[in-house]
């Protein structure tokens, strides 16, 4: 309840979202996340593919797992900030890592990497605003 109402008191540009639509979001972009980091880490396992491709997907993971509690745990807008821009650049590196190999799953993190910008967005003109 003390996070919601930190994150609720902060200053939000006209255009952020309704938290609502967060949960929703997030569950369909898990659930393309999974199916195709899944079928990244089980090429790397089975040697398809060297480890450095799959380098930027494991990055990306830990980064967009750190999020919330740099966000909402520490209550820390710079730190979420940096964050999410390491999340942005390695789902970059990612997608264009996996694209010789497995287009499909470049193309399947369309809808994640246009969140992300989004978020990204978002977070920096919050940072921005609460400054």
């Amino acid at each position: 309840m003390n996070t919601y109402n930190w994150y609720s008191q902060l200053i939000k540009p006209s255009w952020s979202p309704p938290s609502w639509l967060f949960g929703p979001v997030w569950t369909f972009l898990y659930i393309l996340i999974t199916i195709s980091f899944g079928k990244v880490f089980l090429m790397a396992w089975k040697k398809e593919i060297a480890l450095v491709v799959a380098l930027p997907f494991i990055l990306n993971l830990i980064f967009n797992f750190a999020f919330t509690p740099l966000q909402f745990g520490l209550k820390n807008n710079l730190l979420a900030a940096i964050d999410i821009l390491l999340v942005l650049s390695t789902l970059i590196w990612a997608m264009v890592a996996i694209y010789p190999h497995a287009r499909w799953v470049t193309y399947i993190q369309i809808p994640y990497l246009i969140w992300v910008l989004f978020a990204t967005i978002l977070q920096l003109t919050i940072t921005y605003l609460n400054r």
